[in-house]
């Protein structure tokens, strides 16, 4: 699999990159048999459907994954359904979107038209109770409820080791190659520090977390953004107690430095880490 941040700065936009989407990629055969690459993405934040068109056709996406429904994580889902409709070029497949309970009503209140009709360009799946554990491809998926405000869900994927070497010009070495056919991703989408989350990330090769705000931010007494967001310690804490092979921070506030981050996460995880920058590439 490889990982392409589209965008990563946190509840917006900011001056080096669009809110949260994150493209997975893999090989895998098609409905031909043939092998093609697969692509998915997780969340479309506001400025981050420009960005995607940097690295892949749009029209070759294969699935949209919202991990909840504020809207610096799906609000340019409108200028998705735009280009879908209208573009010369618009895919004649129908797109899958998965996301919390409510999701097409979320969207309608975004585009600012109750009415609004998103067939036949959009499929939307609502992740309930007995639709958290669904296949795209080659990726085998599972939704884990996080710790947020609304409904929100943090994603654990399975799919094929490793990409072609042809086309990894640009990567970022994060951690050691996976030994073996298959790899495990995982993206907590916004929480806080919970069990289930702990329990989605056990293992995984790497591990793509929020660390919205610092813990320098609060006090002992009053911890900052409790329920609401990992600090960048409990992001260090998570990669640590779930044994992840490597680690990348998201979700970094316009405002929050780099380095800042960096040290709240080695307080509790000395293994392979990066923090997310806008275009950055990985393995897993």
């Amino acid at each position: 699999m490889r990982l392409r941040i589209i965008g990563c700065t946190g509840s917006m936009s900011g001056p080096k990159s669009a809110a949260s989407s994150y493209l997975l990629q893999a090989i895998g055969p098609g409905e031909d048999g043939k092998d093609r690459t697969w692509n998915i993405l997780f969340d479309l934040g506001p400025g981050s459907y420009g960005q995607l068109w940097n690295y892949i056709d749009p029209a070759k996406l294969d699935a949209l994954i919202l991990s909840h429904l504020h809207a610096d994580h799906c609000g340019d889902i409108i200028s998705m359904h735009v280009f879908h409709r209208w573009a010369p070029r618009a895919p004649k497949k129908i797109l899958p979107i998965y996301g919390p309970v409510g999701l097409e009503q979320r969207i309608r209140q975004i585009d600012g038209d109750p009415n609004a009709d998103y067939e036949p360009e959009f499929d939307f799946r609502e992740l309930s109770e007995d639709n958290r554990e669904f296949q795209i491809g080659p990726f085998k998926i599972s939704a884990h409820e996080a710790w947020h405000t609304v409904p929100t869900f943090g994603f654990r994927v399975e799919g094929p080791s490793g990409f072609p070497a042809d086309r990894l010009r640009d990567v970022q070495p994060l951690g050691k190659p996976v030994d073996g056919e298959t790899a495990i991703f995982a993206y907590t989408g916004d929480t806080d520090y919970c069990e289930s989350i702990e329990r989605m990330a056990l293992g995984v090769d790497l591990l793509l977390a929020e660390a919205g705000f610092l813990e320098a931010d609060g006090t002992p007494e009053t911890p900052i953004c409790r329920g609401v967001h990992m600090t960048a310690e409990r992001t260090g804490q998570l990669a640590n107690n779930s044994g992840v092979g490597a680690l990348i921070a998201t979700h970094i506030q316009p405002w929050t430095e780099a380095g800042a981050v960096w040290d709240e996460v080695r307080r509790n995880w000395d293994g392979p880490f990066a923090t997310a920058n806008a275009g950055a590439m990985f393995v897993v």
